[in-house]
């Protein structure tokens, strides 16, 4: 067997202990990658995902970082330096994934305004701070990738701050590979569609008519996993996407079309 592809790389994932950062932080090791993963509030959950990625032969490790708050990012970027290999100019990351997120399920008329800065804080100015601060590390050729949603491309009228927040992501990295393109770091947004978590078990599982549904507004006829997702991350994180840059990778499995 060849070497991983990700091998000698250090990746961080935001929001990596369930769900869909789970799975890319499982699939980033599993390719050779170091992965920092982090959570808010579940360390249970955290600390079983960096036990399996080491069962299987990967190398992670969890940090705490509660986002959504000013100084969220330095906190976060400081916790990391201290666990992470250093090079002669200090602490390195190859590849930043920015997955953690909250929604809020409220239209126009019920959205409050602390509901709407707390969904802007958590979604957007946190990446925003997160990249800013992490590029003082970021090595050259390095790779951003950031978790949108098919809802920033659809009329979700009954979460239309959370379709908000995915939208400003998805300029945010237009902007991000404009001004990073010289280094030769990539910057993309992968849109998921309905997918199979924790998140959306509640309404989802065990509800025949809910999954039934949720099939059918994709393409390809199923509720899309979070394995769906992380494979699309991986192909953006490794040499083999050297050349896409700027762009929104469609993950939705054909959603509204």
């Amino acid at each position: 067997m060849g070497a991983k592809r990700l091998e000698g790389k250090t990746a961080l994932v935001t929001g990596g202990s369930r769900g869909i950062g789970r799975a890319v932080a499982e699939r980033l090791a599993r390719d050779g990658a170091v992965v920092a993963l982090t959570y808010a509030r579940d360390e249970t959950a955290a600390l079983d995902t960096v036990e399996c990625i080491r069962r299987d032969g990967g190398r992670a490790f969890a940090l705490h970082a509660q986002l959504g708050s000013h100084g969220d990012a330095a906190a976060l970027w400081s916790a990391f330096d201290a666990r992470v290999p250093h090079d002669t100019t200090g602490p390195v990351v190859d590849i930043i994934v920015n997955n953690a997120g909250i929604g809020h399920g409220a239209d126009l008329a019920s959205l409050t305004e602390e509901g709407f800065d707390e969904v802007f804080a958590v979604n957007v100015r946190a990446p925003f701070f997160i990249v800013q601060e992490g590029l003082k590390r970021l090595r050259d050729a390095g790779r951003i990738i950031n978790i949108s949603s098919g809802a920033a491309r659809l009329a979700m009228p009954e979460i239309i701050a959370y379709g908000a927040t995915k939208g400003a992501l998805d300029n945010f990295t237009l902007n991000l590979a404009k001004e990073l393109g010289a280094r030769g770091i990539t910057a993309n947004s992968v849109a998921p569609g309905i997918i199979d978590t924790d998140v959306n078990a509640g309404w989802l599982r065990g509800n025949p008519e809910a999954e039934a549904h949720a099939a059918s507004l994709a393409a390809l006829g199923r509720v899309g996993r979070p394995e769906d997702v992380a494979d699309v991350v991986a192909f953006l994180a490794s040499d083999d996407a050297r050349w896409v840059t700027g762009k929104v990778i469609d993950a939705t499995g054909g959603s509204g079309l």
